[in-house]
């Protein structure tokens, strides 16, 4: 993607602009707050950067990173856990125009490290165990020039952030981007197939602040907790006060709820970001402890389905107005689909828990939504006659500002995912759904997860609802065995804790009879139980279908 030099002042955009422009509004403002340690009596001290310092140290790192070599293009790789530094860097790089290039840690080691060599990186940027993972796999990253070490180097080369940021203050000329120059590369997860690079654009991340402030009506009088670090990029761009959480964010479901609601109490905290994990482990938590939470305005809850069992449960904490918000999106194109707490548990949830999928809203502000047929295969042009009527189950479409246009050089997931509608782009979610009479689109599950049976297609969200409604069960899978338009149907249950062996044999006995009285369970004949569902790592909710599908397989040869 080629740089805009040529664009004129009007065409000018950069995410870095947005930091300025609030550093100069309300410079003495707490820009990002993370935690220091605790004192003898176990009480949370603070360290912060005020909205000027915040500007103002960006600024000395730009002019380190232009130095070394970190300037208008360079692709880097950023691996730095939650922190100032944190902060202080990426807006460093948007400053310079370089590109950060970003990968979730949770995929594990291998896929890590080929995705950060598949960016091609110029640049690497990282704490010290990141440096001592790239000596252990040099081969991976022979394209990078310019090292960084945040923290203490070791036994490699390069610099310390602290020598990059050595020099004084000055202010910095930020790189005249425009609306289409890339901005970063941030990588899918892999979830569901290979992760890909998704190329954001600097006009991609300033529609995204629009969407967002817009939608949630936020002002810059609040202040946010986001346990989801990329999430929390946005809030200073909107002068928002961000709280960096005491926790470990590739491991949610593990967090400690205590001192997740400690940081609410201290900061005042008004907005939210949790993973359903995360959000049913508060939940909880505050439920035994009959713990109310008067400052949160809104709860963020995404990264996988929000059941309505889990948002009642931590409404009960909440006051007033406030009400949890379960975005829809994805790496590509977030948040495009919205809805709150009040609409789900009044209307959507009895609805959801019949089968007729997850409630996942209205498009967001002028994005336009879309469901078309059913096909694995590429769509070059868009046409109106692959549109599917309201009602029926399609795969969902969206376009607009913030929908990113392409892969990193991956022109086969460009042609899987991306349709052309004159000089738009429609962005193929992979997720099947249908919308209602009243504009809002029901989730039904991934197309890759659908079952293809003699009898007709099984969607794996609408059929796991009925089984969901068990008390003794945790959560449920459905997962097809063989290939073609003849897979076999399994649910895997992963049953609550305290269900024995004794007990399994008695509910699978219950589910069958529950099963049988569902249109869309009836042909089901196979229930395996599973101890414990692999699911994702950064947000701890989406299960792994594929990885249980090869599980159930094997299970039942061996029967």
């Amino acid at each position: 993607m080629k740089p805009s030099d040529k664009n004129n002042s009007n065409d000018f955009t950069n995410v870095a602009s947005h930091l300025q422009r609030m550093a100069a509004l309300q410079p003495y403002k707490r820009a990002v707050v993370c935690p220091a340690g605790r004192d003898k009596n176990n009480c949370v001290a603070y360290n912060h950067l005020t909205f000027q310092q915040l500007d103002q140290e960006s600024d000395r790192l730009a002019h380190g990173f232009e130095k070394a070599g970190i300037k208008r293009d360079t692709r880097t790789i950023l691996m730095v856990k939650p922190s100032l530094d944190f902060f202080t860097i990426i807006f460093a790089l948007f400053k310079t125009g370089a590109v950060p290039v970003v990968v979730d840690p949770g995929m594990g080691i291998r896929r890590m490290v080929g995705c950060l060599k598949e960016g091609r990186p110029e640049a690497f940027i990282g704490i010290p165990p990141a440096h001592v993972l790239r000596t252990l796999y040099p081969k991976f990253f022979d394209t990078v020039k310019t090292w960084v070490t945040v923290g203490r180097r070791w036994f490699w080369g390069g610099f310390t952030l602290d020598q990059i940021r050595r020099r004084p203050w000055k202010p910095y000329p930020t790189a005249k981007t425009g609306r289409d120059d890339m901005a970063a590369i941030l990588f899918t997860t892999g979830s569901t197939g290979p992760a890909k690079g998704a190329v954001y654009t600097h006009g991609n991340f300033d529609a995204q602040l629009r969407h967002i402030k817009s939608h949630l009506g936020l002002t810059v009088d609040e202040i946010d907790l986001s346990t989801f670090p990329l999430f929390a990029l946005f809030w200073p761009a909107l002068g928002i006060t961000s709280i960096i959480p005491d926790m470990d964010p590739t491991k949610p479901a593990l967090a400690n709820p205590g001192k997740i609601i400690e940081a609410i109490f201290d900061q005042g905290v008004t907005n939210m970001f949790a993973s359903p994990a995360l959000l049913k482990r508060l939940g909880a938590y505050g439920k035994r402890k009959s713990i109310k939470l008067p400052s949160l305005k809104r709860v963020i809850s995404a990264g996988a389905p929000v059941t309505p069992a889990i948002i009642e449960q931590f409404s009960s904490m909440l006051c007033n107005d406030a009400q949890v918000h379960t975005p829809y999106g994805a790496t590509e194109a977030v948040p495009v689909i919205s809805i709150a707490s009040n609409e789900i548990l009044s209307e959507t949830r009895e609805l959801s828990e019949q089968g007729n999928g997850i409630c996942i809203g209205r498009p967001i502000n002028d994005l336009e939504i879309r469901i078309i047929k059913i096909s694995d295969d590429p769509i070059d042009k868009w046409s109106d006659e692959i549109l599917v009527a309201d009602g029926e189950i399609g795969e969902i479409t969206v376009k607009g500002d913030l929908v990113t246009r392409q892969y990193f050089e991956r022109p086969k997931a460009d042609a899987l995912a991306k349709i052309k509608d004159q000089n738009q782009i429609w962005h193929r979610m992979g997720d099947l759904g249908w919308k209602d009479t009243k504009g809002r689109i029901w989730f039904c599950g991934r197309k890759s997860h659908r079952v293809v049976t003699a009898n007709g297609t099984l969607f794996s969200i609408q059929c796991e609802a009925i089984f969901n409604n068990h008390p003794m069960v945790y959560r449920s899978a459905l997962v097809g065995i063989g290939a073609g338009l003849r897979q076999k149907p399994v649910i895997c249950i992963e049953p609550e804790k305290d269900v024995d062996g004794y007990n399994q044999k008695k509910l699978k006995k219950v589910l069958f009879e529950l099963a049988r009285q569902h249109e869309l369970t009836k042909n089901i004949e196979t229930i395996l139980f599973h101890k414990s569902f692999p699911v994702d790592i950064r947000h701890n909710s989406k299960i792994f279908r594929e990885k249980l599908a090869v599980w159930a397989e094997k299970k039942l040869k061996k029967t």
